[in-house]
């Protein structure tokens, strides 16, 4: 039976005291290359989740991908496998909105960013927003699991908007205590990042 102390209420966090999420850092693209959080991932928390707002791409069509760095290492290209479907619904009302398992945008033991949508129209009232959770990144004992999920309007005639959603992990025992946001083509125009610690 549920306790007055542990029911979450909306986005607020827990009532009674528990500790809800904590805002530890936010990064704010201005034609950025990329956003990196390279410090206050540890076991200070056991999960971390990461906001992003209103991503502007500079190139129409980008990606908004990530990638993370263990303890020690340097380059964002932890070995990574993940999933990647979406749902999608056109402007327009015309036929064919539907769920998909988008193969081209999975990964198995691969090097590469990650996937956080589709595609994202650069129209000057378009962008991308979402979350990625983090789970024990510090562990040294187990792989580390993510999943995400995102809204984007798709640069696609009739434009439509998309969920997205990814989850995976990322194949170390060693702790992951970095993580990168880029493009997968040109820069991140404009958007934040925020990133939370949670108990």
């Amino acid at each position: 039976m549920a306790t007055y102390n542990n029911i979450a209420c909306g986005n607020i966090g827990p009532l009674g005291g528990a500790s809800g999420p904590v805002l530890l850092q936010t990064l704010t693209a201005s034609n950025s290359a990329n956003l990196s959080f390279t410090s206050g991932i540890d076991d200070t928390y056991q999960s971390y989740v990461f906001k992003f707002i209103n991503i502007h791409p500079e190139t129409d069509g980008a990606r908004l991908q990530f990638q993370g760095n263990a303890s020690g290492g340097s380059g964002f290209n932890e070995t990574v496998t993940n999933t990647f479907f979406n749902a999608y619904h056109r402007e327009n009302d015309e036929a064919d909105p539907t769920i998909v398992y988008r193969t081209n945008l999975d990964q198995a033991q691969s090097t590469d960013f990650m996937n956080l949508n589709q595609n994202t129209d650069n129209d000057d009232d378009s962008h991308t927003s979402g979350e990625l959770t983090l789970f024990d990144p510090s562990s040294t004992t187990f792989v580390k699991h993510f999943f995400s999920k995102a809204v984007t309007p798709s640069n696609y005639s009739p434009p439509y908007m998309d969920n997205d959603f990814t989850a995976g992990y990322f194949n170390t025992t060693s702790a992951i205590d970095e993580i990168q946001f880029k493009m997968n083509s040109g820069n991140i125009d404009s958007g934040t990042i925020k990133m939370y610690g949670v108990l």
